[in-house]
Parts: C-alpha cells; structure tokens; sequence
C-alpha cells in the first residue's frame, strides 16, 4: 500500500495520503492546508487522487479541500454530524485566518460503520464524538487514523465548537479501548503510537 504522511501548515496538521498500488488511486486523510504541495506528491508519485476525508470540520483539516476538489474532482468525505463545519466559517473556525481558502461542501455524509473503499483500500467510519459531534476514527488493517480524538499521550480539546469532554472520552472508552491493541495509531497532530500503548499510558484512558 502506498502510504505517505506530510504534516501541513502552522498547527503541523498530519494529513495522510493512501493509495491502492494494484489500481494507482489514492485518498487524503485531513488535507488542512497547502493543497498544491499533496497534489505536487500524488501526481509526482503516479497516483490519481479520488476522495477526501475528513476526520472533522476544523478549517486545520479542511483547509485543502477546496484547491484539491477543484483540481482533482475528489470527492469530499466527513460524518453527516460536521456537515455545517465545511459550510460556516464560525463552526470550522476559518474565521480566524486571514487568508483562509474558500469553504467547500461535502460530496459524501459518512455515519458510524461506514466502509470507504478504494481499490484494495477499504476504511472503517468509527463515529468518536468530543472534539466535534461529528469526529470519526478510520480503522484499516492494522492501523487506526484517530483524527483529533486520541494523541500519543493526550486527547483533543472540548472548549472549541461543538467541543464535549464527557463525550469525548466516552469515545476512548466505549469506541477505541475495545479495539486491537496491536492497531497503529495515526493522529492529526504529533507523532504516531499504538492502541496498546495509549491503552496503558494514556491518562485519559
């Protein structure tokens, strides 16, 4: 599986690029920002990029929606919970940069057991509210993209909108601990773990 991560912008926001080796197609994972530099990747890497995912509306994950829609015609993924996030500037928080990109709507309402496939790609939906309602984890084989719901260490902040504390370790607890423990997490920002690890020395587990 190709399989690149190219943290993006000031908050340093991980976006993930998969692709099917076998068909050439791929998907990013949190394009936040510098969308020219995730096409300049793909295409220099021979990939065709086809769907977008959004783990949640915060404009550092969606701030490369527009320029790779445009150029791409990628179809744009998040949970139908953080659907107005990609529609109003105050929700997904692009309000506050200055020289934030146009917004863009969804293509696709994702819900919990969704599975987003893509040649020999196939991603799980786990619906893990807290940082935003409409936060969702990926499961693939073996790894766990976390978006900003679990950090190696930490978990994401609830004092920004839409933002449950109670809610989002309901998630850890009741949507993430019961997972494998051998699974590699991927989060949105930092460096990458294992459930195992996070199950173990996390304090918010």
């Amino acid at each position: 599986m190709y399989f690149k991560i190219i943290p993006l912008g000031a908050l340093q926001t991980n976006a993930y690029l998969l692709g099917c080796e076998r068909t050439k197609k791929c998907l990013v994972i949190d394009p936040g920002d510098e969308g020219e530099r995730i096409l300049n990747t793909v295409n220099t890497d021979g990939y065709k990029l086809e769907k977008i995912i959004n783990t949640h509306g915060h404009y550092d994950h969606i701030g490369g929606n527009g320029i790779i829609k445009e150029k791409t015609g990628a179809q744009i993924c998040i949970h139908e919970a953080d659907k107005e996030f990609l529609e109003d500037e105050s929700l997904c928080l692009s309000s506050w940069i200055s020289d934030a990109q146009k917004l863009v709507g969804p293509d696709v309402l994702l819900k919990e057991g969704d599975v987003i496939t893509l040649g020999d790609i196939a991603l799980e939906v786990i619906h893990t509210p807290g940082h935003t309602p409409g936060c969702i984890s990926l499961m693939g084989h073996g790894f766990l993209f976390t978006g900003d719901t679990l950090f190696a260490g930490s978990i994401g902040r609830t004092d920004l909108p839409g933002g449950d504390y109670k809610v989002i370790i309901k998630s850890l607890k009741e949507k993430l601990a019961p997972l494998d423990d051998s699974l590699s997490v991927y989060p949105g920002h930092g460096p990458h773990s294992s459930l195992g690890y996070e199950k173990k020395n996390n304090p918010f587990f």
